[in-house]
């Protein structure tokens, strides 16, 4: 067991060092705003001097945390990200998520590494399907979250309407921390309900590229009532139907996940940006216990300051850096301190492991890191050794409970334009496999072709992209007539296949049905009752 009061050779208490961490991801529906809100991150944070915008324009620069080319192009968040850099003398791990849908089982492995979630909604559109969707990831694994509400200098919903849709879609009271003076053109500033303070903002350049002036004043003030005029009325009656009619707060119904926070901001042009940061960091929990299951099936806990290093791995990711052609699998550090070139032990083959040439990251660029603790997202080289899922430590003898797979919705052939390219094809292809990215297939007779299996159509369009652009191989897609799929748990000689159904596996050798209709599948369920159709494998 590692002595709490230990202090290494940075001068730095393990105990303080691990409460330094806020580890959190970002969610919402696709365009809401959460890159750029990552982006501004950075921006207050002083990694960034100029805020880059989602989408690289002429004389703009693309956002840090898209670093894949396609995302760039194409002004979308398509693989979860993981950045790391310090804002008010804490340790930030940010994971930016994709909000598709179509990448949602990504997005939920990430989630697993999360101690706190940011939900980014859209002031004019409300509570949207994703976003209902990721929260109940949340609610699941009691994630405590805090709302965002953004876009609050563009036309939107009343914010009295949009607080009463989080608590009425999302089934959790809420409470606002700060309210917006103004919105649409007239967005100017906001009220911290807190402090009593009206905080007001300027813009410094186009498009937030630079923080905003920020100045406070008390809401009581002569500056504040002779600056909002007649709306200085309005804005207080509105703040008196909140104490009235409102929730209250506590942090500890916060971090239950049974209350959320909510801030109204503008990400764009950085009106309400840096008090919600400054919020964020004050509220968001430094890394918790984590339960593991040991070998012989006993639940355990792992403390993230008593226990000895241990974390998992919950992304891979290949060719971040085009001039190694290399692999980096992201760990989640759970308990201890990690300390460059570490041997520790690889729990799912029994052997022994160097960890070396650990990164920090800033989206596609890397500092190596000498020493990183409990909280801590970090990357390492992959040689190989790992996947997704598998669990690392010094001690040994227990294993994190396994990330979530989710039935694939659709399924195709995938062949090279060019025969001559097969060992890259195929190269490409079992790179994307390992990283989650699609599944691979095979039917069980081994005389069939293979079948490419996803979640999401955009999920094949980004496979048959990468494998053009990090591995020179046009291919052809032809999509198969299947529509859902299952896993089947029991004896397959006594299973009784439908007419249009197929019986495949999956890489790990388990049987899985693929069904041409939904009630095809149903209609399997009901001729097989001594199975079980499994959707989601954990």
């Amino acid at each position: 067991m590692q002595n709490t009061s230990y202090m290494p050779s940075d001068g730095i208490l393990l105990e303080d060092a691990i409460a330094a961490r806020r580890t959190f991801a970002i969610i919402s529906h696709p365009d809401a705003g959460k890159t750029t809100l990552t982006e501004k991150l950075l921006l207050y944070s002083g990694m960034l001097h100029t805020a880059g915008m989602v989408r690289g324009r002429k004389g703009r620069k693309a956002a840090t945390s898209d670093w894949m080319s396609m995302e760039q192009e194409r002004g979308i968040s398509i693989t979860a990200s993981a950045m790391q850099f310090q804002y008010r003398n804490n340790v930030i791990n940010v994971l930016d998520t994709p909000g598709h849908e179509d990448f949602s089982e990504d997005t939920y492995r990430t989630l697993t590494a999360a101690d706190c979630a940011i939900m980014v909604i859209d002031a004019a559109k409300g509570v949207e399907k994703q976003t209902r969707k990721l929260f109940e990831v949340c609610r699941l694994r009691q994630i405590p979250v805090l709302t965002f509400i953004n876009k609050m200098d563009m036309p939107g919903r009343d914010p009295l309407d949009l607080m009463q849709e989080v608590e009425e879609i999302l089934n959790i009271e809420s409470f606002a921390m700060n309210w917006p003076i103004g919105s649409g053109r007239q967005f100017c500033g906001v009220v911290d309900r807190n402090l009593q303070e009206a905080i007001f903002f300027t813009k410094t350049a186009a498009g937030g590229a630079q923080k905003s002036l920020m100045e406070r004043y008390r809401l009581n003030s002569t500056d504040v009532k002779e600056r909002l005029g007649s709306l200085y009325d309005d804005l207080m009656h509105e703040l008196e139907l909140l104490e009235a009619a409102g929730n209250a707060f506590s942090v500890e119904k916060f971090l239950k996940a049974q209350i959320t926070p909510v801030f109204f901001a503008s990400a764009l042009t950085n009106f309400g940006v840096e008090p919600f940061f400054d919020a964020f960091v004050d509220l968001a929990p430094a890394p918790h216990e984590r339960t593991a299951i040991k070998t012989n099936g006993e639940v355990m806990t792992i403390n993230p300051v008593t226990t000895p290093f241990s974390a998992y791995v919950f992304k891979l990711q290949a060719n971040m850096d085009r001039r190694h052609r290399d692999s980096m699998a992201f760990l989640r550090i759970c308990s201890g301190r990690f300390d460059r070139d570490i041997v520790v032990k690889h729990h799912r083959s029994g052997k022994e492991a160097r960890v070396s040439r650990p990164q920090s990251m800033v989206a596609g660029e890397r500092t190596t890191l000498d020493i990183a603790y409990a909280g801590d997202v970090i990357g390492v080289i992959n040689p190989g050794l790992f996947a997704i899922g598998d669990t690392i430590s010094l001690s040994g003898g227990f294993n994190f409970p396994p990330l979530p797979q989710f039935q694939p919705e659709i399924f195709a052939h995938l062949q090279p334009k060019d025969v001559g390219k097969r060992k890259s094809f195929d190269k490409g292809v079992m790179q994307l496999t390992e990283e989650g990215a699609i599944q691979l297939l095979r039917p069980f007779d081994y005389g069939g072709e293979y079948i490419y299996a996803a979640c999401g159509q955009l999920q094949f369009e980004v496979m048959q992209y990468r494998l053009k652009d990090e591995y020179g191989v046009d291919t052809v897609l032809s999509t198969l007539p299947y529509q859902c799929s299952a896993w089947i748990m029991g004896d397959l000689k006594t299973f009784k296949k439908t007419t249009n159904s197929m019986l495949v596996q999956d890489r790990f050798d388990r049987p899985l049905a693929l069904f041409s209709e939904q009630w095809e599948k149903q209609y399997a369920i009901k001729q097989n009752p001594e199975h079980q159709f499994v959707d989601i494998l954990t």
